[in-house]
Parts: structure tokens; C-alpha cells; sequence
């Protein structure tokens, strides 16, 4: 189930018909005498329109009343009530509260609807951390966050439940000073950046003949690993060529079928167990260290990313490390391979598995990530029913 936190800011765009460059100071008469009173929420409904006929797939969860409740209640949407605004004149610090919520419930991704002030809103509850889109509904629409149009934001989230290839991208916010734009003068502040799901193609940075070089996009995996990699965080490399290629690009020795770990640019274990695995991890966090991290990739056709060939990640592993310090890396040509098919964990613990599930970042290339399904079953349309596997009164006699 695919769940998206959608958050309208009621407010957005309600200055532009009164030709007020922006809707962040108005008074509460305004607010009750402009005309389009409904502008995001309308905005809203455009996207969810688009989205119907995937209802069965998706769940919500939302404020109540205008910032999202009343408006997936009305069109039917499956969702769940994270808390409610302060007063019936929405604010920023709502939009903050609701945005936090919901990154704390474990949604998949963020859905807003508003302007550059609700953008700016959404940064300050959870900075570069999270995925989140915006529906374009404000006056003021200089940040890079939004798609062009409602309809644009349905087809990005309709790619996602497909199975299609979805990057996600580093986009900036921003956001003008309304006064001086009221005196014709354009004076925009950059506060960050915020993780934005996009579509974009299956041709990579490097390309060689319009397809995708499985050598050179390696390469640019490596290169994106050793930018972000810290020198106190211990980690723990799965099998597999693209793993071993982030080793190899720094000259190391690693292993293709086995586990190695690393600490400071060094190996410091090859072709470790689950029990030296263990220990390495208490090592670690007796000395004060640091953070560890597990980095996998998947099974080229398969799609398994844990359970196949990996099982020195054993349960007990996975929780010290946390399952939120899983790192996955893939080439764009490996999950293309995969046909819409979700990347699979098998544990062989159930309750695990089940908290690995969702939506989550895929390292493809330099600055360059997507937004990918995981799931304990190859097509989750398909999930077994329990009450088929049982035995019938006859096969016991």
C-alpha cells in the first residue's frame, strides 16, 4: 500500500485575485471575501481526480477539515486523521505540525498543495530528509518543488504504483519578500532543498550509444558513495558487482559474494559472518564510533535485495544496524530489467520484512536517485491467502 501524506495549505492563492503578490499576510476579511476561497483545494482535487481508479492501492493520511480531511472524505480516498490545525484559519506552524506528523507516521512520501511560503513551510519540518511534491496553488511560485500543473503531480505518483523509474531530485526553495515585490522590486531568499520525486528518462548522465554503460554508471555510484561516506560510520557491503565496484573505485580488495566491512576508508573484515558481524557492530558502538550503515544491491532479474545470497544479514543484524541505515544501490538498466516488479526482502523474519516495505531511495548514479517499491512478493496483487494454504477436512482425513 503506498501511502502519501497529503497537506493542503487552504490559504495558497487566495492573494492573487486580489492582486496582493502573495497570501501571507492576509487579514481574516480578506480571506472571507475573496472569491476563490477553494483555490488549492480545487488544485487538490484535480491530482486526486487522476488518481481514482488506484484507490484500492494507495492510503492517506491528512489533517482535518480544509487541510486535507474533508476533501479525501468527500472523493472517497482511504485515510487516516494525523492531527488537526489549531484554528479555522490555517498557518504556517500547521503546516509544519501536520508535515512533521506524518514523516513521523512513516508515509512514503509527502504530497503538498500551496506556494513558495507552504514550501518553505514543508523545509522546516524535515529539511533534505524526505521525498515530497508540490501541487503548484500559490501566487508566489518560485521554488523548484512543484510540478507544472495538478495533473502532473498524478502522473508522477501513477509512474510510482506502476512500477516506473521515478528520480528523485535535490530542488531548491525558495521565496520572495512580499513587500518589496509590492514595490516591483523581486527579492527571493534560497532556504534549502528538499527531496522532490520526478520523472525523468531511463538514459543516465553517462551515456555511451543511448544506452546505459553498466561500467561507467557504477562508476558514478562509486563516486556519489565517496562523496557522502563518513569516516566514523562502520559499513557493512552486501555482495554484489555494484558494491564491489564503490570498494574497488578507492583501490580495495573486496569480495563479490561475501560481506565486507569497512571503517575509514580501510577494510577492516572480508567476507565477514553474521557473528563477526556482531561483534564488529558492538565494536563499534563500545568505542563510540559512530553510525552504522548496510549498503545492498539487488539481483539482476530477481529483484531480492535481502534473503538471496546475503544471509549473513541475519535479523539480528539488521535491527543493531537499524533499518532506516539501509542503503541500496542499483543501475537504472537493473531495475528497468525488473519490469515494474518490486525489489524484494526475505529475512525470514515476517515482522521485519514487513517494516522494510514501502517506497524507498535507490542510488542509480551521481546526484542521481529514484524512488522504488519494496515488497516480500514479486507482485503484491498476489499475495497468498492464508485460508487457501490450510488444509480442507478431507486432506486431514
Amino acid at each position: 500500500m503506498f501511502t502519501i501524506g497529503l497537506i493542503i495549505n487552504p490559504i495558497a492563492g487566495l492573494g492573487g485575485s486580489l492582486a496582493n503578490k502573495g497570501s501571507d499576510d492576509l487579514s481574516l476579511t480578506q480571506i472571507e471575501n475573496v472569491a476563490e476561497r477553494n483555490r488549492a483545494e480545487t488544485r487538490a482535487e484535480r491530482c486526486l481526480k487522476q488518481l481514482d481508479s488506484f484507490k484500492t492501492e494507495m492510503q492517506f493520511l491528512a489533517f482535518d477539515g480544509s487541510m486535507g480531511g474533508d476533501l479525501l472524505g468527500r472523493m472517497g480516498f482511504d485515510f487516516v486523521s494525523a492531527g488537526a490545525p489549531k484554528a479555522k484559519v490555517t498557518s504556517g506552524e500547521d503546516t509544519q505540525a501536520a508535515a512533521e506528523a506524518m514523516v513521523q507516521a512513516d508515509v512514503d512520501m509527502l504530497l503538498f498543495v500551496g506556494g513558495d511560503g507552504t514550501a518553505r513551510d514543508i523545509y522546516r519540518a524535515v529539511q533534505d530528509t524526505f521525498p515530497a511534491l508540490g501541487i503548484p496553488a500559490g501566487v508566489k511560485m518560485h521554488s523548484g518543488v512543484y510540478t507544472v500543473s495538478p495533473e502532473a503531480a498524478a502522473e508522477i505518483i501513477l509512474h510510482m504504483l506502476q512500477g516506473g523509474l521515478v528520480d528523485v531530485r535535490q530542488a531548491e526553495v525558495r521565496d520572495i519578500d512580499e513587500k518589496a515585490f509590492r514595490e516591483n522590486k523581486v527579492k527571493t531568499r534560497y532556504f534549502g532543498e528538499l527531496m522532490t520525486p520526478s520523472i525523468g528518462g531511463f538514459l543516465q548522465r553517462t551515456k555511451v550509444s543511448g544506452r546505459e554503460d553498466e561500467g561507467l554508471v557504477k562508476a558514478d555510484i562509486a563516486a556519489e558513495f565517496w562523496e557522502m561516506a563518513s569516516p566514523t560510520t562502520l559499513y557493512l557491503f552486501g555482495p554484489g558487482s555494484t558494491t564491489l565496484a564503490i570498494l574497488e573505485e578507492q583501490g580495495l580488495s573486496g569480495t563479490l559474494l561475501g560481506v565486507d566491512v569497512l571503517l575509514d576508508g580501510e577494510i577492516v573484515a572480508r567476507d565477514a559472518n553474521s557473528e563477526k558481524l556482531l561483534v564488529l557492530l558492538d565494536k563499534h558502538a563500545a568505542e563510540g564510533g559512530g553510525e552504522a550503515q548496510i549498503v545492498l544491491t539487488a539481483i539482476g532479474g530477481q529483484g531480492h535485495i535481502l534473503g538471496r545470497g546475503n544471509q549473513q544479514f541475519t535479523p539480528e543484524v539488521i535491527h543493531r544496524v537499524g533499518i532506516e541505515r539501509i542503503l541500496i544501490v542499483a543501475t537504472k538498466g537493473k531495475i528497468a530489467g525488473l519490469e515494474g516488479q518490486p525489489l524484494l526482502v526475505d529475512s525470514n523474519d515476517l515482522a521485519l520484512d514487513e517494516s522494510l516495505c514501502g517506497y524507498r531511495t535507490v542510488i542509480c548514479g551521481y546526484r542521481d536517485q529514484i524512488l522504488y517499491r519494496v515488497s516480500r512478493f514479486a507482485d503484491e496483487q498476489t499475495e497468498p491467502d492464508n485460508n487457501l494454504l490450510r488444509p480442507t477436512r478431507d486432506e486431514l482425513v
